[in-house]
């Protein structure tokens, strides 16, 4: 299951229980994870998981996925024009594609539920109870396959009793974010229930000097409900509905530099750097992105102590996004100009079977059934204007403008329509023989089914490839294949509060099609699977007062027909293709701390070391002869990730509890291309992140929260394109303040 090295929580607390509050004892709180599919003590499972709990969640201000990096150091987000391309990567692993053909490296679980899609996932975390993050292949356990590791997103359970929450926060920048939820008892000792609505918007961080207008920023609007019914004491039937919206403006076009001096004076009175907060548009770049499911979970107690659970799930996302890819408002005989507008319809259909034994015999296991069925609709849109000949007088050697009336235009419009369709097959099971009370051996295999197709057609008005559209070109396509994985290990107790794992893992992600906009012939072959041996030995120990704990691991995984994206030429412009890029290793040590020295203060620090590397690339047909880049680092992986937190509380005199918050991430240079370019890479940076509160007995909270607190400026992300840089401007890029008021009802 795990080829990844061990660590604690990211910031120990409770997951599941309610921790005692750090003000009343010296005892780390104990956490609880389902990362085996029962609920068992972080300490006591062989698994490389990281458990960041609701409380974390709200200390550190956390509202998404994205926002978990700062806490988790393995792992890693990338942003990109649209949510449906964003990704995340754990040790430097991760499949960056635009292709709706090929499955994620890294899995996100919504309580059971796979997501088939990382946009599906990026939006708010609402209603959290708490989020596991599992590192290496897994398989054995989860009804998805993932080669790199899962993000486990557990939301809160109904109460019995009657309670409810109103959380308001505010920010610089226009930002704004309500929350509201009520839970308790609907029909006595049969249903309970909780709803729970999100409001939240942001005017962004970037202007839009064409219009003086804020972009790079959000509105969502969402809800989540839950039921749980249990008609006897042997069956517990879970049904959860969710909804959210987004409307966001995003900054697409913020150059960080531009390697032609043509493109440098058009972009005037835009200054690219990596510090430029500014663009020039006709009109902003959004995205419109919904995203809603039904899920049902039964868990039924068979009899003697094996539980059966079933759980169905249908989701739906649908995505638009409008695009400048010009970057400059007037059109130049030397830069085109260009917009893309794209469609989305996804829809996914799932079915789990599971079969839990009882524990405390020689043997227990887990096994199971999943079913994955995808139909992904597509169609995209992409006009470019060239202008072939101006009388206007030229602003620059070698630039001249254009206008109607003054200029010779040379208009191409290209339209792709497409679908994917996917299904997935798989038996799974993991086993624990218990050889003596100490010693224990872990065996776990799955057989996967993977079966992908699909149809495209383009058509375009220019009977040649003209840059960023390639002529007319349809194709369909199917593939299929079996694919082994599993896991094997041996796990002892040195102490009752000491255990050392080492574990074998085989990963399986399934074979890929590269189907996007610019699709041509030598794009239709199908990538073959993706596999990987992975290997893992580490401790997790705390002290028998459980006030510190230490967990280091090594790993060391070795990945074949690697799925990566690959910056190449189509047209003169600049593209990225799907392809299988050969062998790559990721091999390193992480070490978490956790303690609680003194009474109501707990502290927490975690450090990645990472190598992940390209060992021996494939390069694809069609490519340049340069383009082998054997030893270069993978993208989004960063030799050295770290990060400590601080949580202090205290009762004042006068009655509420004071509450200091703070957690600092550090990150080494991070390189954002494949192949490496020196334009592409970040250097080192830190972010702080603060918060002070205080806790009042009747419910209220009152916050104020500081973000980057150093001020410090960093992108989340660069590209090259056809004579500029461009970069990603997160939304802490700058130092930022807020308060929270919070009312919780009983």
């Amino acid at each position: 299951m795990s080829a990844a090295a061990l660590s604690a929580a990211a910031t120990l607390a409770h997951a599941q229980a309610a921790p005692e509050s750090p003000s009343n004892t010296t005892t780390l709180a104990p956490v609880t994870v389902t990362a085996t599919k029962r609920s068992e003590p972080l300490q006591k499972v062989p698994v490389a998981v990281s458990v960041i709990s609701a409380q974390d969640l709200e200390r550190s201000g956390s509202n998404n996925v994205q926002s978990l990096v700062t806490l988790v150091p393995e792992l890693t987000f990338k942003p990109a024009l649209s949510s449906k391309d964003e990704t995340l990567t754990v040790r430097g692993v991760g499949t960056n594609s635009t292709s709706p053909g090929v499955e994620p490296s890294v899995s996100t679980v919504v309580d059971g539920v796979v997501y088939a899609r990382p946009g599906q996932a990026t939006l708010d975390l609402l209603d959290v109870d708490h989020v596991e993050i599992l590192r290496g292949p897994q398989g054995t356990l989860f009804g998805k396959n993932a080669t790199a590791g899962v993000v486990n997103i557990v939301t809160q359970d109904p109460s019995k009793t009657p309670v409810g929450f109103v959380d308001t926060q505010i920010y610089q920048g226009g930002e704004q974010r309500v929350s509201a939820g009520v839970s308790g008892t609907i029909l006595p000792g049969l249903l309970t229930g909780s709803f729970t609505a999100l409001y939240g918007r942001y005017d962004g961080n970037v202007t839009n000097v064409h219009n003086s207008e804020e972009i790079n920023g959000y509105n969502h609007k969402g809800f989540r409900a839950k039921f749980v019914l249990t008609p006897t004491q042997d069956i517990k039937a879970t049904f959860i509905a969710d909804y959210m919206y987004a409307h966001d403006s995003y900054a697409s076009g913020v150059i960080g530099e531009a390697t032609s001096p043509l493109f440098a004076t058009a972009l005037s009175p835009v200054v690219p750097s990596l510090q430029n907060r500014t663009v020039n548009y006709p009109y902003g770049p959004a995205e419109k992105d919904t995203n809603w499911g039904l899920s049902a979970q039964v868990d039924w107690n068979i009899g003697r102590g094996f539980t059966l659970t079933s759980i169905s799930a249908y989701r739906q996302w649908l995505n638009t996004q409008y695009t400048d890819e010009a970057f400059v408002p007037t059109i130049y005989t030397a830069i085109p100009g260009e917009n893309d507008r794209g469609y989305v319809g996804f829809t996914q259909l799932s079915q789990e079977l599971r079969l839990t034994s009882p524990k405390g015999g020689f043997f227990d296991y887990v096994a199971g059934l999943y079913l994955q069925h995808t139909q992904d609709d597509e169609n995209y849109n992409r006009a470019e204007v060239s202008c072939l000949s101006s009388t206007l007088p030229s602003v620059a050697p070698g630039l001249t403008p254009c206008a109607a009336g003054a200029s010779t235009f040379a208009p191409t419009t290209g339209d792709a329509v497409f679908d994917t369709f996917t299904n997935s097959l798989a038996a799974y099971g993991e086993g624990t023989f218990h050889i003596t009370p100490r010693l224990r051996a872990i065996l776990g295999a799955r057989v996967t089914h993977d079966e992908v197709g699909y149809n495209f057609s383009r058509t375009s008005t220019s009977g040649v490839a003209v840059p960023g559209i390639n002529p007319s070109f349809a194709s369909s396509g199917f593939t299929d294949a079996n694919g082994l994985s599993g896991r094997a290990g041996l796990q002892f107790d040195l102490t009752n509060d000491a255990m050392i794992y080492a574990t074998y893992s085989h990963g399986y992600k399934g074979p890929a099609i590269d189907t996007f906009f610019n699709m041509q012939q030598r794009d239709t072959a199908a990538l073959k699977p993706e596999e990987s041996n992975s290997y893992e030995i580490g401790i997790k120990a705390q002290t028998p007062d459980h006030r510190y704990t230490a967990n280091l691991a090594l790993y060391d995984a070795h990945y074949e027909n690697y799925q990566a994206n690959f910056f190449d030429t189509v047209a003169g412009q600049v593209v990225t293709r799907l392809i299988n890029a050969g062998s790559v290793v990721t091999r390193g040590v992480e070490l978490d701390l956790g303690t609680r020295p003194v009474r109501g203060l707990t502290l927490n620090g975690g450090l990645a070391l990472t190598d992940a590397h390209v060992e021996q690339f494939a390069c694809p047909s069609g490519a340049q002869a340069s383009c082998n880049v054997n030893g270069t680092r993978l993208p989004f992986a960063p030799t050295f990730k770290a990060n400590v937190s601080a949580d202090y509380r205290h009762p004042l005199p006068f009655g509420p509890e004071l509450e200091l918050y703070a957690n600092y991430f550090w990150q080494a240079r991070e390189q954002f291309s494949l192949p490496a370019t020196a334009t592409t890479e970040e250097g080192a940076y830190g972010i702080m992140n603060a918060s002070v509160a205080l806790n009042f007995d009747s419910g209220w909270r009152i916050a104020l929260i500081g973000k980057n607190l150093l001020n410090k400026s960093y992108v989340a992300a660069m590209a090259n394109g056809t004579g500029y840089v461009a970069i990603a401007v997160p939304r802490d890029a700058s130092r930022y303040f807020g308060v929270q008021l919070r009312k919780d009802f009983f």
